[in-house]
């Protein structure tokens, strides 16, 4: 199956360092992939004269003149960067030149441009940001992550729906398993929004299994496949995780760095440090996708380095090998349907 994804290879805190030689090795290691880079012409082309003559028709350029700064309003950058490498690329999917676009630039004005390019799947009235995160069993599925502060009890349900029918996808689950965050496992913890969502998705042909606590995200008793939050919650869960994980890995340089002692025992614990490493490595976690919106966009962490970026890359192949889009869009159409007849 041939498919084609659009770059922003401006995008990011590193742009071409990063965005180039990952898109490469995307290219290396799958034949049916074609790749749209999309930046300035005048930076890209010294980095990419052979790949062009190497990947022929499977490596092109489009040229875009302007580059949304990382903390740049997205009011402004919707407004004043029309021609922008995040705005091209985007246009490329919403043109069908494109299955799918990755960026690593301004979430906020990559998230406000995807929506007002690509516009909403009917039925849905916000989009949301879905990324997974490595756990106890392997992973888990989590969305909110930042793109809605403010949530209704419809939102909520929404957000479920749609993140149950990615995950059904891509992991090849029937009937993934969908828990509500909150501050307990008790019906009558958490707040109105909360309560109200449990009711809806109680009242759904979702499999839903209640609610769940913060470390079921990564290491709860409660086996859940797909979590559901707001954008506030989410996203505090998110950075609390990833803070905890940057502490972990300080404090263990720091103490099998601390004298001769402990540098032999960590070259004894090497290989099984390094397994750990792999196994919570954020970069291989790398790429959130937006949902809600009628083109596949993968937003890339800002700092992402090649490896990462590479991973969020491949998440968008599998979402376009997936159909993510249209299975979420006729999921959505059948859940209405279902609401309205009964």
């Amino acid at each position: 199956m041939s498919l084609t994804i659009s770059i922003d290879a401006m995008g990011g805190d590193y742009g071409p360092e990063v965005t180039i030689p990952a898109s490469l090795d995307c290219l290396k290691n799958n034949p049916d992939l074609k790749l749209i880079l999309v930046g300035d012409e005048a930076v890209l082309n010294p980095h990419l004269a052979q790949a062009l003559i190497d990947f022929q028709d499977r490596l092109t350029i489009q040229h875009a003149s302007q580059c949304v700064g990382m903390d740049e309003s997205p009011s402004k950058a919707l407004k004043n960067k029309k021609d922008s490498s995040m705005r091209v690329a985007i246009n490329l999917v919403h043109d069908g030149r494109a299955d799918a676009c990755v960026s690593a630039g301004n979430t906020g004005a990559l998230m406000a441009t995807a929506r007002f390019v690509l516009k909403m799947i009917p039925g849905i009235d916000r989009p949301a940001i879905i990324s997974t995160l490595p756990s106890i069993n392997g992973h888990t599925h989590a969305l909110d992550l930042g793109a809605n502060v403010d949530c209704t009890a419809e939102h909520l349900f929404q957000f479920a729906v749609m993140g149950a029918e990615l995950v059904k996808a891509v992991e090849n689950i029937d009937n993934p398993k969908v828990g509500l965050l909150n501050i307990g496992e008790e019906d009558m913890k958490g707040n109105e929004q909360v309560k109200a969502a449990a009711k809806l998705l109680e009242n759904s042909s979702l499999n839903y299994i209640g609610y769940v606590e913060g470390d079921s995200l990564n290491a709860g008793h409660i086996e859940v496949d797909l979590i559901v939050a707001d954008g506030f919650v989410g996203n505090v869960a998110l950075k609390s995780i990833e803070g905890a994980a940057k502490m972990i890995g300080t404090a263990l340089k720091e103490a099998f760095g601390r004298n001769i002692v402990t540098k032999l025992a960590g070259l004894l614990a090497y290989p099984v440090l390094k397994s750990f490493k792999k196994r919570i490595d954020p970069r291989l976690y790398n790429g959130a996708s937006f949902l809600g919106l009628r083109g596949l966009v993968i937003k890339s962490h800002g700092g992402a380095d090649v490896l990462a970026f590479k991973t969020a890359i491949h998440l968008a192949e599998i979402e376009v090998k997936k159909d993510v889009i249209r299975k979420i869009s006729e999921q959505v159409e059948k859940t209405l349907a279902l609401r309205e007849n009964a």
